[in-house]
């Protein structure tokens, strides 16, 4: 069974061999399954909570 990844940022599920991993300098791996992810949490410091197209939009 092939194990599923959780995108880091809207929290979608990831299928085997798409999407990109990133490795912060302290040992992070952040998984996006897309560019608009990576650029909205790396580039625009944008909170998934207050994002509307994200699943964890709204929570605390």
């Amino acid at each position: 069974m092939v194990k599923k990844q959780v995108c880091s940022f809207c929290r979608n599920d990831i299928e085997f061999g798409r999407g990109t991993m990133h490795v912060m300098n302290d040992g992070t791996i952040l998984v996006f399954c897309s560019v608009k992810c990576k650029v909205a949490m790396m580039e625009h410091k944008k909170n998934p909570r207050k994002t509307k197209w994200t699943k964890i939009y709204g929570t605390q």
